[in-house]
């Protein structure tokens, strides 16, 4: 009997990943269609105090993004990961005994500082597992797996909660302690293989000092308001401004997620597989974006009062959008954890997950203004920040690494590594040995930068 064959360009256990985010994706989905029920349910707090605190709570968990991307740094990502799911099960297994405002806010204090951290801990054990196009292929799976739990876990706790009653939100807040739990170890067969290289110590001013990453960064900010108006504007819009049925609200969340489960590595696939850059798939997305939201534009002054047609217009809308997403997400993903240098990459990552965090705190209060003026605002504002994001990611691709434009084969982006730099591509002279004085030169051209010293993914040129 043969054996399995391994590559050796991909590390033991790399299936772990996108398995433990489907498992974490259904502890997420038990709970966020049901937010504010499911805490006032579970801590017996009236909606208003739950609804403050978790937005005090959320803005404050912000302060632990910078914590998590040094420890990431200094410690790996797994380990970190490890960490975080312990916090977020113990969380979840306390909100049921905290019934007093004091206990209910350290809880969701502590719970939250781990939610933020997670996403960013979670994209640097991505570029550590996976190199090259490996890293755009592991992402479109994970992605695709987590979206696939989150609607399983959304399904479940509805069942829950239907036989069971309110006592069905505490057994699903310890079903998400479960599925915490089971995802942690579920990770322990992955072996993420970190670089020997010497570690730099310059925090985050290595991160403040690298202006195209950080427009990569500021372009995303714009793209995630992008994503908070399928759960803010969307339902808004569609209750208030169409008068449509309340039911075609959780057919549009149903369309999304099940798209974005079934379809999302088959759309990353024919994506690497066209060689597209990175920064252009991205802007691709966020040029379909636009056109879902010029159709909500239109859909808001036809207001088209046949139900069978506004449906039919709501979905194509849907489907539009969610092509845009699954476009958008692993491309601009993956060009940030590639553009990051592997010893600062958990810095780098927390830096991005900001731009993430910001655009959900600010686009619940963002929309609303807008939408009291007129409820095709929103829409018009998205379409203006849809288009600036592109711009900004085109105009960087030249000042960003090429392996993190242009994706290649993970066997190629490993053999350019430092233990062959002696055999990287000729037109690509070798790293500096030390650093560049401070008054360096203008910016090389793309095709002749050097590697970023200290990075385990040599920049080469494609």
């Amino acid at each position: 009997m043969k054996k399995p064959r391994h590559r050796p360009d991909r590390v033991p256990g790399e299936w772990a990943l996108p398995v433990a985010a489907a498992v974490n994706g259904i502890g997420t989905g038990m709970y966020v269609p049901f937010t504010l029920v499911f805490f006032h349910h579970v801590t017996g707090l009236p909606f208003t105090v739950v609804g403050a605190v978790l937005t005090v709570t959320g803005l404050a968990g912000l302060g632990v993004l910078p914590l998590a991307g040094a420890a990431v740094d200094r410690y790996g990502a797994k380990r970190v990961q490890y960490v975080l799911y312990g916090v977020r099960a113990t969380g979840f297994l306390l909100y049921p005994f905290a019934h007093a405002l004091p206990a209910f806010a350290a809880v969701a204090l502590v719970t939250a500082a781990a939610d933020r951290a997670f996403p960013a801990a979670q994209q640097a054990l991505v570029g550590e597992v996976a190199h090259g196009t490996d890293r755009d292929r592991l992402q479109a799976a994970t992605r695709a797996l987590q979206n696939a739990g989150n609607g399983a876990g959304a399904l479940l706790a509805s069942l829950v909660i239907l036989f069971a009653g309110p006592t069905g939100y505490t057994c699903a807040a310890w079903g998400n302690a479960v599925s915490f739990a089971v995802a942690a170890v579920l990770l322990r067969p992955l072996r993420p293989v970190r670089s020997a290289a010497p570690r730099r110590r310059a925090g985050y001013r290595l991160v403040l000092a690298d202006r195209p990453f950080l427009v990569v960064t500021g372009a995303n900010f714009l793209n995630a308001l992008n994503y908070s108006a399928l759960s803010v504007l969307f339902p808004l819009f569609l209750l208030e401004w169409l008068h449509a049925p309340a039911g075609l609200t959780g057919s549009a969340f149903t369309v999304n997620t099940v798209l974005c489960a079934l379809a999302g590595v088959h759309v990353g696939s024919r994506v690497r597989r066209a060689g597209a850059r990175r920064t252009r798939a991205a802007a691709l997305g966020g040029v379909l974006f636009s056109a879902a939201f010029a159709a909500q534009i239109v859909l808001g002054c036809l207001r088209p009062a046949s139900g069978p047609a506004l449906g039919l217009a709501l979905t194509a809308v849907i489907v539009v959008y969610t092509l845009g997403e699954l476009i958008h997400s692993p491309a601009a993903e993956v060009l940030a954890v590639s553009a990051a240098p592997e010893d600062a990459r958990g810095r780098y990552m927390a830096a991005y997950q900001m731009s993430w965090s910001l655009a959900k705190a600010v686009a619940p209060s963002l929309f609303t203004v807008l939408f009291a003026a007129d409820g095709r605002l929103p829409w018009a504002l998205l379409i203006a920040t849809s288009a600036a994001a592109a711009v900004l990611l085109i105009r960087a691709e030249r000042r960003l690494p090429a392996e993190a434009v242009h994706p290649v084969p993970a066997t190629t982006t490993r053999t350019a590594g430092p233990s062959a730099s002696a055999s990287a591509a000729p037109s690509t002279p070798a790293a500096p040995s030390t650093p560049a004085p401070a008054s360096s030169p203008a910016p090389v051209p793309q095709a002749a930068r050097p590697a970023r010293s200290g990075s385990a993914d040599a920049r080469v040129a494609v």
